[in-house]
């Protein structure tokens, strides 16, 4: 897909969206004074993990505008890893107000703009290898099995990290702003979803793009009906919505041999698509609530008060990427010989 980088670059200035959150949203979360029966409860630190979603958003798009090729989803998951890195330190130092943003939103499109330029003469002056694992699929296209692999994978960790984001509470779930950060980010991750999905596609045919925009406008309504349903009751909405972006996502993707999709591979996708989310989700969140306190890390490290004793501290964001990765390992199999490997 020609329009892949640019996409995928225009995405990647999620940064905007991080910086605003680490300014406005964030202290909104920061309860006033350290007593005790004032302590934080669950879910209280939503905005850093709607941020944390911003910053997996910049590799997913630069994986996106590499066209998943391993020069760039190398240094682009390296990059995110230093933003998280940094996100804790700038949110010890409690930035605020309309000047900190712009700061931050400058100089994290200034770092974008300098990894990505390294990244676009890295590709210039080094000459691509010799695929060796391209495949045939029925349809016209340049993209090898690998990086198809790679961008079908991208795309299903955006599409868990869009359940996430659209079904984020917090203690109270009367904040409005709780509201509009988990609609722009669950947007931003629906656009990197279904880019990365259409350009994992072995040919942009009329098709493909027409169905691809069809699943963005039915997954952004996805994410407006889980946002419009009561805390508590957002499980169906939300199960739903995977089940239709997933499930998508490999329509958009995989072969269609012949000009057809086979239809009982998506048969089976779509009952993967509506189960295998909540059980990863819950499989991740039970140990690393139990076992593994790293939500109650990285409030430490900020500076930021504990979570009440009787709540739990947990990360959903990486609970997030983390299903989406185990998503990734079932569903980004894009070409008839992935699947085959399953028989």
């Amino acid at each position: 897909m020609r329009s892949a980088r640019p996409v995928g670059l225009l995405l990647s200035a999620a940064v905007a969206l991080w910086a605003y959150g680490m300014t406005t949203w964030q202290p909104l979360t920061e309860p006033l004074g350290p007593w005790s029966e004032r302590l934080p409860g669950n879910n209280a630190y939503w905005a850093r993990d709607l941020r944390f979603m911003a910053i997996m958003a910049v590799p997913l798009g630069l994986v996106l505008a590499g066209r998943g090729r391993v020069r760039w989803g190398g240094p682009a998951v390296v990059l995110g890893g230093c933003w998280i890195a940094a996100d804790v330190a700038i949110d010890r130092a409690d930035p605020i107000g309309v000047g900190a943003t712009v700061l931050l939103a400058v100089t994290g499109c200034g770092v974008l703009g300098v990894v990505a330029a390294l990244l676009l003469w890295w590709e210039r002056a080094t000459p691509p290898a010799r695929d060796s694992d391209t495949q045939s699929t029925g349809e016209r296209g340049t993209q090898s099995a690998a990086n198809r692999r790679v961008l079908t994978g991208a795309a299903c960790v955006a599409g868990v990290l869009t359940l996430v984001a659209a079904a984020m509470e917090s203690p109270t779930d009367r904040e409005p702003e709780l509201n509009q950060g988990a609609l722009a980010t669950a947007a931003l991750l629906v656009a990197l979803a279904v880019g990365a999905a259409l350009a994992a596609a072995p040919a942009r045919t009329r098709a493909r793009v027409g169905l691809a925009v069809g699943l963005t406008v039915v997954a952004l309504l996805g994410v407006g009906l889980v946002r419009a349903t009561a805390p508590g009751a957002r499980l169906l909405p939300e199960v739903a919505l995977g089940a239709v972006l997933l499930t998508g996502v490999t329509l958009v993707a995989w072969d269609w041999p012949g000009g057809r999709p086979i239809w009982w591979h998506h048969a089976l996708a779509a009952l993967i698509a509506l189960v295998g989310p909540l059980v990863f989700l819950v499989a991740t969140a039970i140990p690393m609530m139990i076992m593994m306190p790293i939500g109650a890390t990285f409030t430490a490290l900020a500076g930021n008060s504990p979570i009440h004793a009787a709540d739990s501290d947990l990360l959903v964001s990486l609970v997030g990427l983390l299903s989406g990765l185990g998503m990734a390992v079932l569903l980004a199999r894009p070409s008839v010989e992935d699947r085959r490997q399953l028989r």
